[in-house]
């Protein structure tokens, strides 16, 4: 698996959009995969709602809409090993308050480098899915300049 997760992380690196996300149902391994390939990568992965949270969590809440997204560059910069960013815990980019695309500020960072992220979603009828119909803060997405990488598998 890591062979292959690999190899496709290589092959992204000639495409406009360097971006591969990890997709699979809870408690398929995402994570741990994320991780095991940065430990062979020399890196660690950003998690995103633990280090933008408490960066977040610092601001008075009418800030947080505005410097999100700053915020989230000044993170990722820090952990870009080798043109390869490693995201995982990427559901507070979801959180309506914070008036983020989360797949665009993804695909924003996958421009200029490999961008390998944990999507918390799946796949429907040929859509990048995030969160129930109805849930406030479900999105849908069409999968152009995105890389899908799925685990099916239960770990």
């Amino acid at each position: 698996m890591l062979h292959t997760l690999r190899t496709r992380v290589d092959e992204i690196g000639a495409l406009h959009s360097k971006l591969l996300l990890l997709i699979g149902p809870s408690g398929s391994g995402k994570s741990q995969r994320l991780s095991e390939f940065a430990a062979i990568n020399n890196t660690t992965a950003l998690k995103v709602g633990a280090e933008l949270g408490r960066k977040l969590a610092a601001l008075p809440h009418k800030q947080r809409t505005l410097q999100a997204n700053a915020l989230l560059r000044e993170l990722a910069s820090a952990h870009i090993t080798d043109g390869l960013l490693l995201l995982d815990n990427i559901e507070l980019l979801f959180d309506r308050s914070l008036k983020l695309d989360p797949l665009d500020i993804l695909k924003h960072h996958a421009k200029a480098h490999r961008v390998v992220a944990v999507w918390p979603g799946e796949i429907r009828g040929g859509r990048l899915v995030y969160a129930d119909l109805g849930h406030p803060e479900y999105q849908e997405y069409n999968l152009a300049g995105v890389v899908p990488f799925e685990l099916d598998t239960m770990v």
